[in-house]
């Protein structure tokens, strides 16, 4: 039986380009009845497509017509089936917000890759942080603040001087952005199971907003991080190119 693959492509003609040369090759099966889901452009349209897809079975192979493609493989028309079979499959669970804003509305997102909290205004922000239940910090004085997942730690967080996660690592990053106050505070490592509240303080004069793989919620109060479990998101990488050794590469460069 042959292998069902459903093409998908950013809007880039070099995306919908390559998008028409493999579906003319290797047909194009729609992505409920597919074995596997070949997403065309970068990083932002990988994002985009785990989350669009996220309830149906078959994985994502991502090739590259975008910039970075951190979670792309190199693009290539050839033998694309056999480069499926042979590929090593990560497994990744998106970050739960919750932000409730000042006028008592609540908005909720899934996040790959992190969950921001920024200034909103000319002014800094002023976070409290609490972990589990458990004050950790009265007061943060800072551009933002973000927890970030393994696959997501050489993303913004990476940017931001926070740390680069191992892909198999059970833990999570929460890293200060621009921090003013405590100055030298860079955040902290907890685990996947911890449950993160920012409450923003002195909403009025320091507006903040959250964000959430670029789903935003504005003029928030606060805003509860935690990892979600029952989502799994499965990523195929050619073989030595895997996420874990991209992740390991990144801090040599």
């Amino acid at each position: 039986m042959s292998l069902r693959i459903a093409f998908t492509a950013s809007d880039w003609d070099v995306a919908q380009e390559a998008r028409d040369r493999l579906e003319a090759r290797y047909g194009d099966a729609p992505e409920e009845t597919a074995d596997v889901i070949v997403a065309l452009g970068g990083d932002g349209f990988m994002l985009g497509t785990l989350h669009r897809t996220s309830h149906l079975s078959a994985p994502v192979y991502g090739m590259n017509r975008g910039t970075v493609g951190f979670l792309m493989n190199a693009y290539s028309e050839e033998d694309l089936p056999a480069r499926i079979a042979a590929a090593e499959e990560t497994v990744i669970n998106p970050l739960a917000m919750r932000a409730e804003a000042a006028d008592g509305t609540v908005q909720e997102a899934l996040a790959i890759n992190e969950v921001s909290i920024l200034r909103a205004g000319p002014q800094a922000a002023k976070l409290r942080i609490t972990v589990d239940g458990k004050l950790r910090m009265e007061e943060l004085v800072c551009d933002g603040a973000l927890v970030a997942t393994p696959a997501g730690s050489t993303a913004y967080n990476y940017s931001a001087h926070g740390p680069i996660l191992p892909i198999g690592c059970d833990v999570l990053a929460l890293t200060a952005i621009a921090p003013f106050r405590p100055r030298r505070w860079r955040g902290a490592l907890l685990p996947k199971t911890a449950t993160v509240r920012f409450d923003v303080l002195d909403h009025e004069k320091r507006p903040v907003m959250a964000d959430a793989d670029s789903r935003a919620a504005h003029d928030v109060v606060r805003v509860d991080v935690r990892s979600e479990p029952a989502i799994a998101h499965r990523l195929l990488f050619d073989p030595g190119h895997g996420l874990e050794e991209r992740l390991i590469q990144e801090q040599f460069v």
